[in-house]
């Protein structure tokens, strides 16, 4: 008798996937259209999110191979912790002073170079004091960024447990 597996994992890292781009698409969308200009740390979440998306994505891909897909959601974790201190670090820390101008996240971003690889994505056009009046639903965005890490990190976490 075969048991077919199943298709919940495969489900849940396409949606992680397209729940990353979705919430760089609302950035853009926020910057662009609505004037909510990001500051350092918000473009390293959005590349972060990216990256997150292409792991859960490759995870997706790689349905035959468990080993391959738990090595994707591994490093998705990592990325999921580092998105998720990163926001905290934004709430707590750097939106609390005038400026965070080469700071970590700043260069951080200048060394990947992201600025110059795709300036209307990763261009830094506000300080960190600025970025933290911005408000969606009553809440700082960072806070938003911050609950979607944990969601995909934990969506990330029960499909390495699944068997």
């Amino acid at each position: 008798m075969f048991i077919s597996p199943s298709p919940w994992p495969a489900r849940a890292l396409a949606a992680m996937a397209v729940a990353s781009v979705a919430a760089v698409g609302v950035a853009l969308v926020a910057q662009h259209q609505f004037g909510v200009k990001p500051c350092p740390w918000c473009v390293l979440q959005r590349a972060l999110y990216l990256a997150i998306g292409t792991f859960s994505l490759l995870g997706w891909l790689a349905r035959g191979r468990r080993s391959l897909r738990q090595g994707a959601l591994v490093v998705v974790l990592m990325l999921c912790a580092a998105g998720l201190t990163a926001a905290v670090f934004q709430h707590e820390v750097a939106s609390q002073s005038a400026s965070c101008a080469m700071g970590l996240a700043d260069r951080i971003v200048t060394a990947l170079g992201l600025e110059e690889l795709w300036p209307p994505v990763f261009m830094i056009t506000a300080n960190c004091a600025e970025a933290a009046a911005y408000r969606l639903l009553g809440l700082p965005y960072e806070v938003w960024s911050g609950v979607l890490f944990v969601l995909l990190g934990a969506t990330g976490l029960a499909v390495l447990n699944k068997r």
